[in-house]
């Protein structure tokens, strides 16, 4: 039986966008004709779905103040960033990441329908419900964050997925919901926007080449970035098939630093940048930490700092 609901979904949110009137920011900019899009959802939307849908689609160079995720569902576009005066094509099947305040436009211009669904998201929704999975990707989590402590940040991610098929899936289901709005809707595509920036973080990882020859210590270490609630060295000495006294030697001898002393410094420069980008509580940066109370977390962060985090805050 033929779904119905989904070419409607795309009709109906295709035609809200393109008749949707932008409200602006008033910051400050790099150039006067520059515009910063300001959050075009209700007040209680912490998500928006967007379709883009046409044979000609031309956004002007702009900035916005959220996250987004923008999806090359049928046809390709172009994308313009500022960073280096970057073009490119985003693919059927790609997507392109954009993080808050970067620049950025687009445009297609033929004769075949375009159709981008594009997932927009606050920044503190962000932040507390799917930074603490993307975490454990060093890359993926400075990117995520760059744009707080450097405002005018210019970088973006293209990808495209192997299996491109679940994406299509994920996103056809926030379609259809969006479209027919009900109370637990944003309830319903929390989860969903969870699910797709994991296989955002697993494609993101599997397209980052691995270095060649690298040391014990280098593994271990990428190893504990990758898993930031691995804090005994007994695990992590079992995930690499040595003895754990074997490891705290290799450690010690190849960086000058123990295990702990490793794992502190780890912590600490993530609890740093997350308190000076996000407005995370200490208690919820703790808990991603790895810090079951948060008062070892004070004290660890006091003797590393030598003052609270409330003051770094």
């Amino acid at each position: 039986m033929e779904n119905k609901a989904l070419p409607f979904a795309i009709e109906k949110l295709g035609a809200a966008f393109a008749a949707r009137d932008w409200a602006y920011l008033d910051v400050p900019s790099g150039s006067p004709k520059e515009k910063t899009y300001a959050w075009p959802g209700g007040e209680n939307e912490e998500i928006m779905i967007c379709v883009h849908k046409g044979p000609r689609i031309q956004e002007l160079f702009h900035r916005q103040d959220f996250f987004f995720f923008n999806f090359a569902y049928k046809g390709d576009y172009g994308a313009i960033s500022y960073r280096y005066d970057n073009h490119i094509t985003v693919r059927e099947g790609e997507c392109y990441i954009g993080q808050p305040h970067a620049g950025y436009a687009l445009y297609a211009d033929g004769e075949d329908e375009i159709i981008i669904v594009g997932v927009l998201i606050r920044k503190d929704t962000f932040f507390r419900a799917f930074l603490p999975t993307l975490s454990a990707d060093e890359k993926l989590f400075r990117f995520f964050l760059d744009p707080q402590t450097n405002e005018y940040s210019e970088e973006f991610i293209h990808l495209r997925f192997d299996d491109g098929l679940c994406v299509r899936t994920l996103l056809e289901m926030m379609v259809v919901e969006y479209a027919q709005p009900q109370s637990d809707t944003q309830a319903i595509l929390r989860p969903l926007v969870l699910t797709l920036f994991m296989l955002v973080a697993r494609q993101y990882k599997k397209s980052a080449p691995q270095p060649k020859d690298e040391s014990l210590s280098a593994k271990v270490i990428r190893y504990m970035n990758e898993h930031p609630d691995a804090t005994s060295l007994k695990d992590i000495a079992a995930q690499f098939s040595y003895h754990p006294n074997y490891i705290s030697s290799v450690l010690h001898k190849q960086t000058g630093k123990t295990f702990s002393e490793l794992l502190l410094q780890q912590r600490m420069e993530r609890a740093e940048i997350l308190l000076k980008a996000t407005d995370l509580s200490v208690e919820e940066i703790a808990a991603m930490l790895g810090y079951n109370d948060a008062s070892n977390f004070y004290k660890a962060f006091k003797d590393y700092f030598g003052t609270s985090p409330r003051k770094l805050g």
